[in-house]
């Protein structure tokens, strides 16, 4: 019987402890958005701990595009399940989100002790450092996933248009394209795998319950709430609300939660702002913004528990969307005409990724000679020296705060 590819290497699988450490690694140092986070992603777990290949890894990355939420956390989750089932896509989330969420629910309480984040010379830094490794991230991806004219062709396509065309419905176009394009030209290149088994980690029927629970919760909720004088019960459904239906993930979440917590009178326009500039100054996802919403908000619950509550509740709906479709997914992309779509969906994923490098990641750290200067000497530790990711970050905060000094 014919084996089956599952994008996962040799003995790599581990525990869901094992998971949560390694996401935690990720989660205390992963700075600069989501694209810098998928660099980092690569950078750990398919290049050092080789949980999986580089096509699974693009194929992972290129599914999370097309669902709403935090992509770099659906990623992240994903890559927790194949590992370890349902508890390694919690302790991928969990270890990921918490360093974040708790920093962001200290500052609530008002740790406020960085003074302006905004201004900080080392985040300057880390974001100097997310330069390096998304150049790092688009090279390696670009040389495993456009091995040949039309890839390479599609690629700057992709980039040339986003560039042009910035918005999370222009993404889903350009990746719709991509696959478009793939199937009808690359399908001569497209891998014959097998469909069947692929140990994903979570069953269709699984699946099924997820799907169900997703749309559920999205219809009774609102009905809940408005049936309801409970707060809590409010904030969930708004919180859940918004994290099914945002698609870009990171700073486009932000505009819908203002229009959810401001008006509404739960918390001020300059406390928002506030919260919004200590977002910046913290690795891992910007959807854990919703923890320190959750803490600084009236009436109650605030404080941890409103917080804790917020978070989950804006989470809950990607978790349950990677849950519904990673099964399906698996499946698909072992079948020849969808490998081949995947084939041009994957070189649309590095274009997005090359666009990501100089907007927003280069035009928002690059300002002086000197931040080229320390973007360059951290992609060569990075690319040619194998200097490990915690160490050029720690080099970059340092470098920015001495420039910002000169």
């Amino acid at each position: 019987m014919p084996s089956v590819d599952t994008g996962l290497l040799p003995s790599t699988r581990t525990s869901a402890w094992g998971v949560f450490l390694a996401f935690l690694k990720l989660g205390l140092t992963s700075f600069g958005g989501p694209i810098a986070h998928l660099g980092y992603f690569r950078v750990e777990l398919v290049q050092r701990r080789r949980w999986l290949e580089e096509a699974a890894y693009a194929d992972l990355v290129a599914l999370c595009q097309f669902l709403p939420g935090p992509a770099s956390s659906q990623v992240g989750i994903g890559i927790g399940i194949r590992q370890a089932g349902l508890r390694g896509g919690l302790a991928a989330w969990a270890g990921f989100t918490l360093p974040s969420a708790l920093l962001l629910i200290a500052f609530g309480y008002g740790i406020s002790w960085l003074g302006d984040p905004g201004q900080a010379g080392w985040l300057h830094g880390l974001k100097i450092a997310a330069v390096a490794v998304v150049a790092q991230a688009v090279w390696g991806m670009a040389v495993n996933l456009c091995p040949d004219r039309p890839r390479v062709t599609l690629a700057i396509a992709a980039a040339l248009v986003l560039l042009a065309w910035q918005s999370a419905v222009a993404q889903l176009a350009v990746i719709a394209a991509g696959g478009l394009i793939g199937w009808r030209l690359l399908g001569r290149d497209a891998p014959q795998s097998v469909a069947g088994d692929t140990g994903v980690g979570v069953s269709r029927a699984v699946a099924r319950c997820a799907w169900a629970v997703f749309f559920g919760l999205l219809a009774i909720l609102p009905v809940a709430a408005r049936l309801s004088d409970n707060h809590a019960l409010a904030l969930v459904d708004s919180f859940y609300r918004t994290g099914s239906l945002v698609f870009g993930g990171g700073h486009v979440v932000l505009p819908l939660l203002r229009a959810e917590v401001v008006p509404p009178g739960w918390i001020s326009d300059s406390d928002f702002l506030a919260g919004y500039g200590a977002a910046q100054a913290v690795p891992g996802p910007l959807f854990t913004f919703a923890a320190y919403l959750g803490t600084v908000m009236r009436p109650a619950p605030s404080g941890i528990l409103g917080g804790l509550l917020c978070l989950v509740a804006i989470f809950l709906p990607p978790f349950l969307l990677v849950v519904a479709a990673l099964p399906y997914w698996e499946t698909l992309r072992h079948r020849p005409g969808a490998r081949a779509a995947l084939n041009g969906v994957n070189a649309a994923v590095v274009g997005i990724l090359l666009a990501a490098l100089y907007d927003p990641i280069w035009v928002a750290a690059i300002h002086a000679r000197g931040d080229f200067a320390l973007a360059v000497a951290a992609f060569a530790l990075l690319a040619f020296w194998k200097t490990p990711p915690v160490a050029v970050v720690a080099l970059c905060a340092t470098g920015g705060e001495l420039l910002a000094r000169l």
